[in-house]
């Protein structure tokens, strides 16, 4: 545990003192400011057009439906690309500055290695959610909602973060390049949205439940709204353990080279 946690300070620390790292919160801010104010006056204008002509329902009442599923859909395009660019050089960085080997050297397994390295890059992406966090309080001053809805809404993309920091890691992990890895992560984190879409396109019933199953969408979209499902929370540990193991594999395999 002591190793992980020194590597995980250690990586942590080069994270949020990093200009990169700034640079990624600053245009992220930019984009949710612009966009946030935006839905938030649309979903103003069309409550008061819908209540003019006198055909409110409850759902386009709910600030949650009307705002922060749009914001939170934002903020996940957001880390599509920004996960990349903080993971790409956790460990092929190492690589390129020939530090890998001194890495492998020390007496700490590959496991606390992938997990320390794991844990630093999901840590700083908590500063960007808190960020797109503040919005929704922001409302809290003129609007009632619900927080445990909210609460579940930004555990659900804390979840799709792991997500991607697990598979990203990865990617990472397989080459000596930061390039190679940034758009080997950003492939990969768009082709895991592309599955969702073969459900509206398959015949066969079982295909379709298998692709809804898989489909990263579907797990996301529930828990936006406000809904815990355990099948999903399986899914995301599952995939994130599986991508974590498989980083291990990669390091471990370069321990005995």
């Amino acid at each position: 545990m002591k190793a992980i946690m020194t590597i995980f300070k250690k990586e942590l620390k080069g994270f949020v003192f990093s200009p990169g790292f700034l640079l990624i919160c600053g245009i992220t801010t930019a984009i949710l400011s612009l966009k946030y104010f935006e839905g938030l006056y649309l979903f103003a204008e069309s409550l008061n057009n819908r209540m003019m002509m006198g055909g409110v329902n409850q759902k386009a009442m709910n600030i949650h439906y009307g705002v922060f599923f749009g914001h939170l859909s934002i903020l996940n395009l957001i880390l599509i690309f920004a996960v990349p660019a903080l993971t790409m050089k956790l460990l092929s960085e190492e690589k390129k500055m020939k530090t890998y080997d001194l890495l492998l050297t020390l007496p700490v397994t590959s496991a606390q290695i992938v997990i320390g390295k794991f844990l630093a890059g999901l840590f700083s992406l908590l500063a960007i959610i808190s960020l797109a966090l503040l919005y929704p309080a922001f409302n809290r001053m003129f609007a009632e909602f619900s927080w445990p809805m909210l609460i579940v809404a930004f555990l659900g993309i804390f979840l799709v973060a792991s997500f991607y920091v697990a598979m990203n890691l990865f990617c990472s992990a397989l080459t000596e390049s930061a390039i190679v890895a940034f758009v080997l992560a950003v492939i990969l984190n768009v082709s895991v949205w592309l599955v969702g879409s073969a459900v509206q396109v398959v015949d066969s019933s079982t295909a379709r439940q298998v692709f809804e199953h898989i489909s990263l969408s579907q797990h996301m979209s529930s828990l936006i709204e406000g809904t815990i499902r355990t099948s999903s929370l399986i899914f995301f540990l599952s995939v994130i353990a599986f991508f974590v193991f498989l980083t291990e594999r990669v390091v471990e395999a370069s321990r005995w080279r």
